[in-house]
């Protein structure tokens, strides 16, 4: 254990202590802002398509004034102007366009839209979704159906969703836990990616100098695999923590910027109800959105499968290193060992949509997806004890049935040197 601790020191230190280390853990929460944030802020910069207003020239008499009085910023009334004229308010870029509602509108359905061109499907279903409500009332006016009827029609259905726990009924927050574990679960994967390529990197590297021939006359191979890969496991999570803690601070720090405009008894009340929020399913009321108490089990269950999904797949890195001369030979030994990782992103929407399904529940249970379909579980709902239990049981078990596979291998591939291994002579070394 001693030679162990002094190399996982040495990598630990090592890497910790490299500017890129330092740098990507300052700019790892700007990072992950934007890649959750700039897809909203294009989808919000992009808008519509509209750019003007769009004229109405209604020869129906009864649909366009409706149409324009619901959003009288993106629509006006033709009026007197006649369609030669809404053609050259058109062509010098006064209207984006202009629609025509004939006098048979109810029966056809069609509305005629005049444009510069290229305004765009999402625009042009946007115009659709504006008429339709109204069409759909002139018909139900014009063969006698009640005024009443019609506003009680057009009421719907708005659905409160409430979860049942253990303290009793609350406010349900599945969606925003679905999106907090969609966002956990793909970290883990890019983790796993980033620091088991790493571990990969460092073998090769080491390899290629002949530095671990040197290590070798003094250490067995299995411990300097496992120092290896315990000393960058642990890289990891301390940016993982760093990432968590500059993260809080900044929305610490956001969050009272904002406050200003925000009325303090409110401010109040939702600082008291983060403050009791203890148990798994908690949530707070922000306006008309329920958050999700982020609460020490789920927490500590990230942690966890992060280090296990690490772990597993960081020592295979190591044997496919250990295997291989440089860096391009490992490409297609590394397929069989991305290709769960690939699978599981694959079915992580699905895990997102129903994660108490049968697929989702037998998926989460299989040791390498476990790591990053059980994250996103826990997130999203109530994952019943005995199945955390067996995605840790399996998951252990499948962690030392990797380092006994892979300390075979590196023991023999870490001196082995010209010719890449094939799969056939990689599996005579496990045997």
């Amino acid at each position: 254990m001693n030679k162990i601790n002094v190399i996982i020191r040495h990598e630990y230190l090592k890497r910790i202590r490299s500017k890129w280390f330092i740098i990507s853990t300052l700019l790892g929460p700007l990072g992950m802002a934007l890649i959750i944030g700039l897809p909203i802020l294009v989808a919000a910069l992009a808008g519509d398509g509209s750019e003007g207003k769009v004229a109405i020239l209604d020869r129906s008499s009864s649909i366009g004034a409706s149409v324009v009085a619901a959003d009288t910023g993106k629509y006006e009334l033709a009026g007197d102007r006649s369609e030669e004229t809404l053609k050259q308010l058109v062509a010098e870029e006064h209207l984006q366009a202009y629609l025509v509602f004939p006098e048979d509108i109810l029966d056809a359905g069609t509305v005629r839209m005049v444009s510069r061109g290229g305004t765009g499907f999402t625009f042009e279903r946007s115009v659709a979704a504006d008429i339709d409500p109204f069409l759909v009332k002139a018909r139900l006016q014009r063969i006698g159906t009640d005024t009443a009827v019609i506003d009680l029609v057009e009421q719907g259905v708005e659905i409160s969703t409430l979860k049942l726990t253990e303290e009793g009924v609350e406010q349900d927050a599945s969606a925003a836990s679905a999106a907090i574990g969609y966002v956990a679960g793909f970290v883990i994967y890019m983790l796993i990616f980033l620091y088991g390529s790493m571990v990969m990197r460092g073998v090769i590297e080491e390899k290629t100098n002949r530095i671990v021939e040197v290590i070798a006359s003094s250490v067995r191979p299995f411990e300097i695999m496992m120092g290896k890969v315990v000393g960058i496991g642990l890289v990891g999570l301390t940016q993982v923590v760093a990432w968590v803690v500059l993260g809080a601070a900044v929305v610490t720090i956001l969050g009272t910027v904002f406050s200003s405009g925000v009325d303090p008894q409110q401010l109040a009340a939702q600082s008291a109800q983060m403050n009791a929020m203890s148990g798994a399913g908690s949530t707070m009321q922000i306006g008309d959105v329920a958050v999700p108490a982020i609460n020490l089990v789920s927490i500590v269950l990230f942690l966890f499968y992060f280090l296990a999904g690490y772990f597993i797949y960081a020592t295979l890195f190591a044997a496919v290193g250990s295997a291989v001369d440089q860096e391009t030979d490992a490409q297609s030994l590394t397929l069989p060992i991305t290709l769960p990782v690939i699978i599981t992103i694959m079915f992580i929407g699905n895990v997102v949509s129903a994660p108490n399904s049968t697929l989702a529940v037998s998926l989460s249970l299989i040791p390498l997806f476990t790591p990053i379909l059980m994250t996103v579980r826990v997130a999203a709902t109530d994952v019943p004890w005995w199945q955390i239990l067996a995605s840790v049981i399996l998951t252990t078990a499948t962690f030392f049935g990797a380092v006994w596979a892979a300390s075979r291998i590196y023991r023999i591939g870490i001196l082995s040197y010209g010719k890449k291994p094939t799969l056939k002579q990689i599996v005579k070394w496990v045997r």
